[in-house]
């Protein structure tokens, strides 16, 4: 791991060169926003203490270091799979996403274990840290404009929260992505709730729902937060009304598993008259997995039914599934360790 993979590690790192809060800030946003460190009006020479100067090249190598594209993979939709080396050899992946859109990774595997996700099957293998984070949305942004970054990639933000909310921070203020721009996605933790509101950045929040059933979703997600249903969207809502953005809640329709009547009624009773949105997303397959994705037909007439009944419903064609990137299709394909606890 890289000694700069942290946001605080590479403040020491700068300040040790006798680096000011505003020359800090200059390399962080410079950086984050994939743009060379001489760019602007201000010549380095009149503006950077000399120790900095004369270590900025070796700075910036170190930071290019941290993450580097090892394959693109288009997709049909203009998506594109990215397989990323971090600078242990440890690999994850990102997203760039049709309209400036990019989902990036939390952690190298992940601890939750849904059934139907790629990404758990290995358990967790190690955490991402902040800078490692922000070099994702570098790397995509040198291949393209970001406007957007979703935190949805492999692993539980949640389980990571701390190194997560950094790298939010400074996309949110240094990196000049608007905050409901930036997306926290988590299948429910009582510390996202409490941490999210303290922050300079609140994030738009998504929550991983999946059903309404306490018994499924402790099957289908065995190892999160023992939640109830009802208590995790209402949460979710209080934190959605303070900030003015939306809660999304993800819902990866299983065919005959969450697409019942006994689940509608159940969305219906929740999300009737919430400050939310559902996203619903029909299943991208996953190899030896036993679920099955639903007809669009069938997808189609559940969507129009919830928003009859006055739950806002998006029926979304998950971005980059032709080329394994679609929700719950990324995984580390690349160098492994063991696994280690949360």
């Amino acid at each position: 791991m890289s000694p700069l993979h942290t946001l605080d590690a590479l403040r020491a790192r700068l300040q040790s060169l006798n680096a000011k809060p505003a020359h800090v800030h200059r390399v962080l946003r410079l950086w984050s926003q994939a743009l060379p460190q001489d760019s602007g009006p201000r010549a380095l020479d009149d503006f950077m203490p000399r120790a900095l100067r004369d270590a900025l090249p070796g700075v910036e190598a170190e930071l290019d270091g941290l993450a580097r594209v090892v394959s693109q993979h288009p997709g049909e939709d203009g998506s594109v799979r990215l397989l990323v080396a971090l600078a242990d050899g440890q690999t994850c992946e990102s997203v760039l996403l049709p309209r400036g859109g990019l989902c990036v990774s939390s952690q190298i595997g992940c601890a939750v274990g849904c059934r139907f996700c790629m990404t758990g099957r290995e358990g967790l293998v190690r955490q991402i840290g902040s800078a490692e984070m922000v070099a994702q949305v570098v790397l995509g942004r040198r291949l393209r404009p970001v406007r957007k970054v979703v935190f949805m990639g492999m692993g539980e933000p949640a389980h990571n929260l701390e190194q997560v909310m950094q790298a939010i921070e400074l996309l949110g203020t240094a990196g000049n992505i608007g905050h409901k721009s930036l997306v926290f996605s988590t299948v429910g933790d009582e510390r996202v709730f409490a941490r999210l509101p303290r922050g300079p950045v609140k994030p738009a929040l998504a929550l991983s729902l999946h059903t309404t059933r306490a018994d499924l979703r402790a099957e289908l997600l065995p190892r999160a937060p023992r939640f109830a249903p009802a208590d995790l969207v209402e949460a979710g809502d209080a934190y959605a009304r303070s900030t003015g953005y939306p809660l999304q809640i993800q819902w990866t329709l299983l065919d005959g598993v969450n697409d019942t009547e006994e689940e509608l009624a159940g969305l219906e009773r929740l999300l009737r008259g919430r400050y939310a949105v559902l996203n619903m997303i029909p299943y991208n397959t996953v190899p030896d997995l036993p679920y099955r994705r639903p007809a669009w037909d069938k997808a189609a007439a559940i969507a129009r039914r919830l928003h009859r009944a006055g739950v806002l419903t998006k029926l979304r064609h998950s971005a980059g599934q032709d080329v394994d990137g679609g929700c719950g299709q990324l995984r580390a394909r690349g160098k492994t360790v063991p696994i280690v606890a949360v």
